[in-house]
């Protein structure tokens, strides 16, 4: 019995931030496109319906963070996770997305058939096992970077010693009791600088416990400037004014950091020291052995942080874990930190294409081995397109660019009369350059492998540089004798053997 399948134009897998915001602009840009949305989640959101940890928020500013075409609305700019989950919703139904979203599937498999010019995806029910079938002439993956399943973990000596609870903020338990208790934070990223003071102002004594600092810079949660000219102009003209603004300020920000990272690094330093008492050792506990921007600087809204170790409710300490014991953790320098909760902020598993399995033709696809096109598509893959947003600035802004140049892909294919678009390589031998290079994050380190990589010139390097890019994705041409358009009939490029996974 041959299999059924629901075909479309286009099949965004995920329902995240990116997911949605495709759907809204495939609907504005190219009405005349079907589209189907496939969430291994019961609810969408992604990101901001995964994570339950205390004070689960946006590390960007939501002017930039949201989305081009829907204004934020909301007096804090640096939002907390259900207010940005409310966001995401008000989009979708907006938009008239939500009929269009397969709940609670997790995408298996996509095989590109170049006999029939479309991905044949199986997406598998995570209840009870029962598998659906998509026959897509574009698949756009908005899966995310990273595992949804498990974050990193490592291993700690001894931790079965411990007899009191572990927890990863992926997977935060409903209705955990911390109140009164000791609790150990291990980390320094955005997470733990998160957790820590609002774990630390509802009653918890709570110790950051890091190996090395991390640069953190305190903003307003409430942006003066963007809820002052929302008093004076209409919402959506002093949103795309405070967007720009927020938008240099970041670039220049990066820039600076780049061109004079010890200046800046002083900078944020003074800052973290001017909001810290005497007591606090500043040079052991804030000041990085990295560059400002080699890794995400940390958001202090409103000097949180700072003010609960200021406070005494929190405190940091900088050493490193000799093992545990059943009482908490035993420091190499021979103190030891007493825990009734230890709470692993140790960081995430990177994946690609949310860990779908991915063929052409029935020969796997290792992405480790193609090229970024435009940082949208990959070489010599067809009617694929993925979003991987800024490492330096928020992660929509990418969004929004990728899917403009998705939807002028789909006109352009219309206007040729093809079904077929594939950025084509002509030399196999171009140097592999990391994803992201300059930006020393365990995460990426350790997903070296597995990620893309840059090449060593346009239209092959990923540029983490959303002016530059917003120029080429929204405006350049599309047909630029790098990508070949085709049908069917024609006989399709080979994808090099070294561009395969082998078949097990």
């Amino acid at each position: 019995m041959a299999q059924v399948e629901t075909t479309v134009d286009v099949l965004i897998v995920g329902a995240g931030l990116s997911g949605i915001g495709a759907a809204a602009h495939l609907t504005m840009q190219c009405p005349n496109k079907s589209y189907a949305i496939v969430e291994q989640r019961k609810d969408m959101g992604g990101t901001w319906d995964l994570f339950r940890y205390p004070g689960i928020r946006s590390d960007s500013d939501m002017h930039t963070l949201g989305y081009r075409f829907k204004p934020w609305l909301h007096e804090k700019t640096i939002a907390d996770g259900p207010a940005i989950h409310e966001y995401i919703h008000e989009t979708a139904t907006e938009f008239g997305i939500n009929p269009h979203i397969h709940f609670g599937h997790r995408v298996m498999s996509a095989n590109w058939s170049s006999a029939d010019a479309c991905w044949h995806v199986t997406a598998r029910s995570v209840d009870g096992g029962k598998e659906r079938h998509f026959a897509a002439r574009f698949l756009f993956m908005c899966s995310g970077y990273y595992d949804y399943d498990a974050g990193y973990r490592p291993e700690f000596p001894r931790e079965k010693d411990f007899k009191g609870q572990i927890i990863h903020p992926q997977h935060w338990p409903e209705g955990l009791d911390y109140v009164g208790k000791k609790v150990v934070v291990i980390g320094s990223g955005a997470t733990a600088v998160t957790i820590v003071p609002v774990m630390a102002q509802e009653g918890a004594m709570v110790t950051m416990l890091q190996r090395s600092p991390t640069y953190m810079v305190s903003r307003p949660a409430r942006d003066p400037f963007a809820n002052g000219l929302r008093k004076f102009l209409p919402e959506k003209l002093a949103y795309a004014i405070t967007r720009w603004k927020n938008i240099n300020h970041q670039r220049f920000t990066y820039w600076y950091a780049r061109r004079s990272p010890a200046k800046l690094g002083e900078k944020l330093v003074d800052m973290a020291r001017q909001e810290m008492p005497d007591t606090v050792d500043i040079e052991k506990h804030f000041v990085p052995k990295y560059g400002p921007w080699e890794q995400r600087l940390c958001l202090v809204p409103d000097s949180d942080m700072f003010k609960a170790i200021s406070s005494g409710k929190a405190k940091v300490v900088t050493d490193h874990i000799d093992h545990f014991t059943k009482t908490g953790i035993q420091l190499k320098s021979g103190e030891h930190l007493d825990a009734d909760i230890i709470v692993t902020a140790t960081g995430l598993n990177l994946v690609t294409m949310g860990k779908t399995a991915m063929s052409i033709d029935g020969a796997p696809i290792n992405f480790g081995e193609h090229f970024n096109y435009k940082g949208v598509m990959y070489n010599d893959i067809p009617n694929l397109a993925s979003v991987f947003g800024y490492i330096n600035a928020s992660w929509t802004l990418k969004t929004d660019i990728v899917a403009d140049y998705v939807c002028r892909l789909l006109w352009k294919m219309d206007d040729k009369n093809t079904k077929v678009a594939t950025p084509h390589l002509d030399d196999l031998n171009m140097p592999r350059l990391p994803f992201v290079s300059d930006f020393s994050s365990g995460y990426f380190a350790r997903s070296f492998d597995k990620l893309p990589k840059n090449g060593d010139r346009h239209p092959w390097r990923v540029l983490q540089n959303y002016t530059a890019e917003k120029k080429i994705l929204s405006q350049d041409p599309v047909d630029d004798g790098v990508m070949i358009f085709s049908n069917p009939s024609a006989t399709p490029r080979p994808v090099s053997e070294s561009q395969l996974v082998p078949a097990e």
